[in-house]
């Protein structure tokens, strides 16, 4: 999951940026709001944790602008005001959730996930192809039932190779949504880690390579 922090306050932002990383996402951090058109400009975001009183644009309409241009970004606001007033205007705006400063880190997390399992295509709570499944929710994933022992960036592309159904994946589709910014567009990362996935995953092969199109999971 690809996530984008809008945060001006600096410690939080780079304390919510580690913190989501470590739970496995793949997250960009900017303190402002004119930063943070710049990058949903060039990068699809599933999920952006956006303040709504950060500098430069106005978080409103950051927000606006995400919803105007039907990116599928879900959208989730923060902001010091807990009134109910505040709360109704941020969702009228059209952001899908609303959590008030202070908040506890752990619910920041389970509202970030919720939001990341509703893309604009619906998909089912659990993902499955023959006797592969994989619980986004849980963090778990297993094959013929058995248990699978995943690195975040092993079940990320494993989570993005199953959400799409089918269709072929890009190594660059990959890069884009399982790593965050500071990830080499030229690195084999994205190899490697599907090396290893497929290691993991064991016979018969689960992940197939197609030519110039990338990888898929499922029968050709």
């Amino acid at each position: 999951m690809r996530v984008l922090v809008v945060e001006d306050f600096e410690v939080l932002a780079r304390t919510l940026g580690t913190g989501l990383r470590r739970e496995g996402m793949a997250v960009d951090v900017v303190l402002d709001g004119d930063d943070a058109l710049e990058r949903l400009a060039v990068t699809r975001y599933d999920v952006v944790v956006l303040d709504r009183d950060v500098p430069g644009t106005h978080g409103d309409d950051v927000c606006r602008r995400i919803v105007a241009d039907r990116s599928g970004s879900r959208v989730l606001m923060l902001t010091a005001s807990s009134t109910v007033k505040d709360r109704v205007e941020g969702l009228g705006l059209g952001a899908d959730d609303y959590l008030p400063k202070p908040f506890d880190f752990a619910e920041l997390v389970a509202r970030v996930r919720a939001l990341g399992r509703r893309p604009a295509a619906l998909l089912p709570p659990v993902l499955e192809s023959d006797d592969l499944t994989l619980d986004p929710a849980r963090r778990v994933a297993s094959r013929g039932g058995r248990r699978l022992d995943l690195s975040p960036k092993e079940f990320g592309v494993l989570e993005c190779l199953l959400s799409a159904q089918g269709r072929p994946v890009s190594a660059e589709e990959l890069l884009e949504r399982v790593w965050d910014e500071a990830a080499d567009p030229f690195t084999t990362t994205v190899k490697t880690t599907i090396r290893r996935l497929r290691a993991k995953l064991g016979d018969p092969p689960v992940i197939h390579t197609v030519r110039e199109g990338g990888y898929r999971v499922g029968a050709p």
